[in-house]
């Protein structure tokens, strides 16, 4: 009998199946998955599958045969990169991820994320997720995008925070600075994926997702505003997007529209900051998380008089 391998797409997952797989399983390439779907080794929820498909949160895949080893992917520990501490129980740690540095390694052996410093400190992450690429870790944060980073030390917790997050149980604020003096203001624009880099406001697309976003102004000058921003839902690239719809782009964020540099100060990355996070603690209780603005962050606001 030949081997399956099976999973269920989780919310942030949805979208077309070669880009649902491909996020799956980083290790395999397009020409392959291309010939595994021609070869109707791929399912969705019982039927044969095409590339193009949209799945839905939810869906049941089905592959056939082994299309990367999961224990491949999972962190190398680096007991010698940087991990800062927001906190640290029985079942949950919480980090400070500096922006440039990635959550997770999307390649076999990748080192410099979040995920290897943090299976290095505490292994006992590594098994806690569903996904060993991702170390432990229950969210993922940008690439650019600094502050809190939540992960769990046992699977059932790992579970139950990612339940929260899905679930709307979860408050999530943001820090950014955008283009434009900017009032408070909210969006309800549905997101589609839109490659594997990017998301697209989109109303009545196949595969799109609800996504809502709050936003109000912390301080401004010129025409840059600090906006603090409530995520009621998670999706990629949402604050990015949303804000970017309204007018607003991030500063540091040219796939959507923003300046790579204010005056000439450059901004390499999107200025965005994971500034607070709320949710049930699986153990009980509330879990309440701040990550303070890094000094690097600081320091450009102060540049713009912020």
């Amino acid at each position: 009998m030949r081997m399956r391998v099976q999973f269920t797409v989780e919310e942030t997952e949805a979208g077309r199946l070669d880009r649902v797989l491909a996020d799956r399983f980083p290790g395999v390439g397009r020409r392959r998955w291309a010939e595994i779907l021609a070869a109707g080794e791929v399912r969705v929820d019982g039927r044969r599958a095409r590339k193009g498909d949209q799945v839905l949160p939810g869906a049941r895949i089905e592959i056939a045969g082994q299309p990367a080893v999961g224990d491949a992917l999972a962190p190398v520990p680096q007991p010698d990169a940087p991990l800062e501490l927001l906190h640290e129980d029985a079942r949950v740690v919480a980090l400070a991820k500096p922006a440039g540095v990635p959550s997770h390694p999307l390649r076999p052996g990748e080192t410099g994320t979040a995920a290897n410093a943090l299976c290095a400190r505490y292994p006992e992450c590594a098994g806690a997720s569903a996904q060993a690429r991702e170390g432990g870790l229950v969210h993922r944060l940008d690439r650019g995008t600094s502050g809190v980073l939540l992960a769990a030390r046992d699977r059932d917790a790992w579970r139950a925070l990612r339940a929260a997050l899905s679930g709307g149980a979860a408050q999530k604020q943001y820090l950014a600075l955008v283009i434009g003096r900017a009032e408070a203001g909210s969006s309800r624009a549905w997101l589609a994926q839109r490659g594997r880099r990017s998301a697209l406001v989109v109303d009545g697309t196949p595969g799109a997702l609800p996504a809502e976003t709050w936003w109000r102004p912390e301080a401004s000058a010129g025409d840059l505003t600090l906006l603090r921003v409530t995520a009621v839902t998670g999706r990629m690239h949402q604050v990015r997007a949303h804000l970017a719809a309204a007018g607003h782009p991030l500063v540091g964020d040219p796939l959507y529209g923003g300046p790579p540099a204010v005056g000439e100060v450059a901004v390499e990355l999107p200025f965005l900051h994971a500034a607070a996070l709320s949710l049930p603690h699986p153990g009980g209780g509330t879990l309440a998380l701040t990550a303070p603005l890094p000094p690097d962050r600081s320091e450009l606001l102060a540049r713009f008089g912020l």
